[in-house]
């Protein structure tokens, strides 16, 4: 077994650096028979894919368990995206309970605190498992909250104490949306080949690829782009194309 951060690198080496937000709403039935067909369909053109919090939900544990499987089958790797935000203890529980559905990484919250993210990180990394954690979302108001001015040890905007807390903690990965490249450029700039950049908000919500992978970002996340898209499968191999700058 490798780490997280290494199977999702192999993959892409391979499909490119596409990861599927498989984000249905409530108006989508049969979620299970649906996600894995866009795994069929789609996995040559993917590295991993997104479950969202609210995907999982109305999902049963054996229903997860078989999509995360049917994933694994394509080599594609498996985020599950709750946010997480808690003490140690249910932090902890909330992991073993996702490593045992078969998720390969969780995305977190890191308001959380740096003592209980380094916690979270050596218990998951202890079981191969990825923590990639929020730094700046990719919805227009995210700069209402991630830019805020704060004083911690010194001024800064909140998205650069999320980040140092991401370097100190040794997380795999971050959370920057594709709608503020400066901002990933920042983080690139100051994390290096440290941490690995994982962008939502292409397409639908105006991030540009090419704009995005200059500045840095290692991971595109696309979600409405693709599923929304009337041959989905055309969509996902043109980001793949360009993710791979083709």
């Amino acid at each position: 077994m490798t780490t997280f951060k290494t199977r999702i690198s192999k993959i892409s080496k391979i499909n490119g650096n596409v990861i599927l937000a498989n984000d249905y709403d409530n108006s989508i039935k049969n979620l299970e028979s649906r996600t894995i067909q866009n795994i069929e369909k789609l996995h040559p053109y993917l590295c991993a894919i997104k479950l969202n919090f609210h995907l999982l939900l109305p999902l049963g544990s054996k229903q997860i368990s078989k999509i995360n499987k049917t994933a694994h089958c394509y080599g594609l790797q498996t985020i599950a995206d709750i946010k997480l935000n808690d003490i140690e203890n249910t932090n902890r529980v909330t992991t073993e309970n996702l490593w045992n559905l078969g998720f390969d990484a969780v995305i977190a919250n890191p308001i959380m605190g740096l003592d209980s993210l380094k916690k979270l990180v050596k218990i998951s990394h202890k079981k191969e498992k990825g923590v990639i954690t929020l730094c700046h979302m990719s919805a227009p108001e995210a700069k209402l909250s991630y830019n805020m001015e704060i004083t911690v040890g010194k001024k800064q905007q909140l998205y650069q104490l999320f980040l140092n807390w991401a370097l100190k903690s040794k997380v795999d990965g971050i959370i920057v949306g594709a709608t503020f490249p400066k901002i990933i450029s920042y983080c690139h700039n100051q994390a290096g080949k440290k941490l690995s950049i994982y962008s939502p908000g292409v397409g639908t919500q105006g991030g540009n690829v090419s704009e995005v992978i200059s500045a840095g970002t290692n991971y595109l996340i696309v979600g409405r782009t693709i599923l929304n898209a009337k041959n989905p499968t055309d969509i996902a191999k043109d980001l793949q194309l360009q993710s791979l700058g083709k």
